[in-house]
């Protein structure tokens, strides 16, 4: 189970993460204005306060088990939200880093 909520914790996390940044850009790089980049602000700061909710109190760790999120997840949301078609070694590194985020958050550990 908590697996299942550490899991459930880096979809939400995701979410804010990449669309606070894709809002920032939209704002700001594609011109939609300030409305835009104030939003995606506050949805990056929306991740901060989610990824406390991760069960792991190590900050190092689950920052960096983030990081392969950002990348899988940044890839999918280029795919849907911008039509980006991923190349097999965008693919292959996506699932890489979401192998890297599982050993990083949920292999065994000997209690240090």
């Amino acid at each position: 189970m908590l697996v299942l909520r550490s899991a459930a914790l880096f979809v939400v996390a995701a979410l804010f993460e990449i669309g606070g940044a894709w809002l920032v850009w939209q704002g700001v790089r594609e011109q939609r204005g300030w409305l835009w980049a104030t939003g995606g602000v506050l949805a990056l700061g929306a991740y901060g306060f989610v990824a406390t909710f991760q069960p792991d109190a190590h900050f190092g760790r689950i920052l960096a088990a983030y990081g392969g999120i950002f990348v899988a997840g940044s890839i999918l949301w280029g795919m849907v939200a911008d039509g980006y078609r991923p190349d097999r070694w965008d693919i292959t590194g996506a699932l890489v880093c979401l192998a890297g985020m599982a050993v990083i958050m949920w292999a065994p550990r000997d209690g240090g």
